[in-house]
């Protein structure tokens, strides 16, 4: 194992995170801003909610793959070493969607790039982590709720998997969206949070007539 190849490929990793699929969209494609829509968050939820489904989608896959790509770096390059050095690709993935060098270290919450760390590194696990978090989103219609309640439910799993790294890392992840998520619980605790344009919580607000407007780019 060559310590200064996982560096550069921990760097590369971090860069990779870094890069603002949100921003880049917005400002290519409706020359806005996205920071200054919606909840000024760069990620999936906030540009489903101010660029419509097809960006919004956009964003999601490339904010996934961001952490995919990153995590098997060291398969790419063919390094040697334990496997868990490709949580730590993964990990610096995390830590640069959420302190973005090209976004003066802001950014998002990562949620979808952990998704794509643990896509990169055991599909099974992912697959876990789908079966928990997307039936809880289909019914709350918030993804701040459902991602919290997923990761602590995904931690717990984890251990079942006898993997400390994988556990280790889960944990941390658990804690990183817990802080990024701050201000959600605020608005959770307040009923002041908003809620994605599906799943049962939505139709029931929209049959009912309880949606709030929200701010949108222009198209």
């Amino acid at each position: 194992m060559s310590t200064l190849n996982y560096l550069l490929v921990f760097i590369l990793a971090y860069l990779i995170g870094s890069f603002p699929t949100g921003v880049l969209v917005g400002k290519i494609f409706f020359h806005e801003d996205i920071r200054n829509f919606g909840s000024g968050n760069i990620g999936t939820t906030n540009s489903f909610r101010v660029m419509g489904p097809i960006a919004g989608s956009a964003v999601l896959v490339i904010d996934v793959l961001k952490g995919t790509l990153a995590t098997d770096l060291p398969l790419i390059f063919h390094l040697k070493g334990p496997k868990y050095l490709l949580l730590i690709a993964g990990a610096c993935a995390i830590l640069g969607h959420t302190f973005s060098i090209f976004l003066k270290f802001k950014g998002g919450k990562a949620v979808a790039t952990s998704a794509g760390v643990f896509l990169g590194y055991n599909l099974k696990f992912f697959g876990l982590c789908a079966v928990v978090f997307l039936p809880m989103l289909f019914i709350t219609s918030y993804v701040s709720l459902s991602s919290l309640v997923s990761i602590v439910i995904i931690f717990i799993c984890s251990f079942w998997f006898h993997d400390i790294f994988l556990t280790i890392i889960t944990g941390i992840m658990m804690v990183l969206l817990f802080v990024r998520h701050r201000s959600n619980i605020k608005r959770l605790i307040n009923h002041e949070e908003n809620i994605v344009p599906f799943g049962l919580w939505y139709w029931y607000k929209k049959s009912h007539g309880l949606l709030n407007s929200k701010s949108k780019i222009n198209k």
